[in-house]
């Protein structure tokens, strides 16, 4: 037997078996690379939430999940929404022209929304992103000033917001809450996180 026919032997044993380590590798390989696509649960968290309005009464609040985030809709009384011009001069940012988040174009107003009478907005602090109490009760308070208007109390590290959310000034937040994309289906029916421009 020469060399030349021991060669050829290695030769294909290497290519059958470097073959077969390939075929195994792309095997193993397959399953684990499936596991980056999102799941289905994922892609829910990103989708749009539908939420009926319909039993909120004025005055109250509810909480629905948007992304993993609390997102906040609160009915206020009239009374609350006259009241949100009367502390412009002691909030922070009381016309939302600050840019650490998108702001969508109907929540720069001074009620921060599309109907005065609804607030939707995502309930983490700016701060270090607590979650803010409801203070909606005006008047003095543990924690809070004498002439306290009603809205949102950080516990962690003492920020306020106002009925519309904006954040007063010399607080640690230094943004107003975020006001997610959202929309109107019907009166009483809300999408959260799409609006008329997504």
């Amino acid at each position: 037997m020469s060399d030349n026919a021991v060669d050829q032997g290695k030769r294909t044993w290497l290519i059958a078996t470097s073959c077969a380590g390939a075929v195994g590798g792309v095997a193993t390989a397959v399953p684990f690379v499936s596991t980056f696509a999102p799941s289905e649960r994922a892609k829910a968290a990103g989708a749009a939430v539908e939420v009926d309005i319909s039993a909120l009464k004025p005055g109250e609040k509810m909480t629905v999940e948007w992304r993993g985030k609390p997102v906040w809709i609160v009915r206020r009384t009239p009374e609350q929404v006259d009241n949100l011009s009367k502390h412009d001069n002691e909030l922070a940012d009381p016309l939302s022209e600050r840019k650490a988040y998108p702001i969508p174009e109907y929540a720069k107003n001074e009620w921060r929304s599309i109907k005065k009478e609804y607030l939707v907005v995502i309930g983490v602090c700016t701060h270090l992103g607590c979650s803010p109490s409801d203070k909606f009760a005006a008047g003095p308070q543990p924690s809070l000033p004498d002439d306290w208007p009603g809205g949102f109390l950080c516990p962690c590290h003492g920020s306020t917001f106002d009925m519309a959310a904006r954040v007063f000034k010399n607080k640690p937040a230094p943004d107003n809450l975020e006001v997610p994309p959202h929309m109107y289906l019907a009166d009483t029916k809300l999408l959260i996180g799409e609006d008329k421009k997504a």
